[in-house]
């Protein structure tokens, strides 16, 4: 699936050099990985998710979006979340807060 996805990435965003932040998982580290040319992928340390930009989204998501509340379908969770989402969009410099650490400023 790791393949299928950064494939897909590739593809999606072929005028871009994408860096994926990748945590340790074992699909992650894969010698099977077929990693295309514009894709670098950067390992951060095992079992650090406080370092990874996306556990602190969806801490925020989780925190303002799900936090105790039945969903009765589907549907409804996907609002939620494209919700949560589009919040974080709209409010960049927050979402910026949350996520720019300093060893991800490469550029």
């Amino acid at each position: 699936m790791m393949n299928i996805l950064l494939k897909h990435v590739s593809k999606e965003f072929e005028a871009y050099n994408i860096i994926m932040l990748l945590d340790q998982a074992g699909w992650h580290r894969s010698n099977c990985l077929k990693i295309p040319k514009n894709i670098k992928l950067l390992k951060q340390p095992s079992h650090s998710p406080e370092l990874n930009p996306v556990e602190h989204i969806w801490d925020e998501i989780r925190e303002k979006h799900f936090h105790n509340k039945v969903f009765h379908s589907m549907d409804a969770v996907e609002e939620a979340l494209c919700e949560g989402l589009n919040n974080l969009r709209m409010n960049r410099k927050y979402a910026r807060s949350l996520t720019n650490f300093s060893y991800l400023n490469i550029v």
